[in-house]
């Protein structure tokens, strides 16, 4: 059967090559900014949480009960910690740092896949064999494909995937560290980080290009290793279960939620050092002591159990500290 030309599928209702690519392209926009629309109204608790990251407590701990019933000093919970911001700054304080935010995402999306695409363009020929260097921006994002309802797994695409995952990242870390800044100055009361272009002339004339990459690399460690175990506890999966496409994918959610949580302590080394070096209260003594490098962050949040802050959002309880304690944060305030 010879397929209708574009013309006379228009006169006839049909759909054309034309319009399959405009519903291609649209559904991915309405992805984006659905993800957008949450992002910008689940700020305020993202906002609660960098700041606990950052070790910062105003509310004193509470005598309370985990969730098994254990008597322990409780912290308040996000919902509580957003309402205390908005108690100080408002309603719309609760937004400081969106902009940047939302600006690092839409380049990052808009530009991630396009530098992924030259950067793998320019790849060995060694690696042809293997089809996982084809650049394309339609399966820049697949390592699954799907055969007569049943799941036909490949590694193709899966080093795209981590090479557009690395190009977003480095485009979006600037503005990830000025969004960070911006609402660690709730700390300090500071105004250095008011608008996005002063904060970006604040971090140029005092720390140079290196300042706006600041917790780049643990961040790198998280989101790759999270990425490649997702994908890889998924590939596995689908192979040699044999699952539809819709299993797969309650997998991959699962796994990816799992991984998540053991790399978690990364995403708080990545918060500290981006705030450390700033002039902010929040980067500096007694809120936070100097860090040599993140390595060293990190070996000081584990030794003080400050490893996993901010990854519960209800039970939230004061880290039971064994051994000799460190002064590198700042006490939580008395109860009256």
């Amino acid at each position: 059967m010879h397929a209708l030309d574009p013309e006379t599928a228009r006169i006839v209702g049909l759909p054309t090559g034309n319009d399959e690519r405009k519903e291609d392209e649209i559904e991915p926009a309405l992805r984006f900014g659905f993800r957008l629309v949450c992002s910008t109204a689940l700020y305020p608790l993202e906002y609660a949480k960098t700041l606990i990251q950052l070790g910062y407590e105003p509310i004193a701990p509470r005598p309370g009960r985990t969730l098994f019933g254990a008597k322990r000093l409780m912290l308040p919970n996000i919902f509580q910690y957003a309402a205390y911001i908005k108690s100080v700054d408002g309603f719309f304080g609760c937004f400081r740092g969106l902009s940047a935010r939302l600006l690092g995402n839409v380049l990052s999306s808009y530009y991630s896949e396009r530098m992924a695409v030259v950067v793998i363009g320019k790849a060995p020929n060694r690696f042809d064999d293997f089809d996982w260097f084809e650049a394309t921006y339609e399966d820049v994002d697949e390592y699954m494909v799907t055969k007569d309802g049943k799941v036909q797994t490949r590694p193709a695409g899966l080093v795209r995937k981590a090479v557009t995952h690395v190009c977003g990242i480095l485009i979006s870390h600037p503005f990830h560290v000025v969004s960070i800044r911006m609402m660690a100055q709730f700390i300090g009361r500071e105004h250095m980080y008011d608008g996005l272009f002063g904060s970006i002339r604040e971090i140029w004339a005092h720390e140079g290009i290196g300042g706006f990459f600041s917790g780049l690399i643990p961040r790198m460690v998280m989101e790759l290793s999270c990425m490649a175990l997702t994908s890889s506890i998924t590939y596995l999966f689908a192979k040699y279960s044999g699952a539809n496409k819709t299993t797969c994918g309650h997998v991959n959610t699962i796994a990816h939620f799992s991984v998540t949580s053991v790399f978690y302590p990364y995403h708080v080394v990545s918060t500290c050092m981006a705030v450390q070096g700033s002039r902010l209260k929040a980067g500096n003594p007694p809120m936070m002591d100097h860090y040599i490098n993140w390595r060293d962050c990190y070996a000081r949040l584990l030794l003080d159990r400050q490893h996993k802050r901010g990854s519960s959002f209800f039970f939230r309880t004061v880290a039971r500290v064994t051994g000799k304690h460190s002064d590198s944060f700042a006490p939580y305030p008395e109860l009256k």
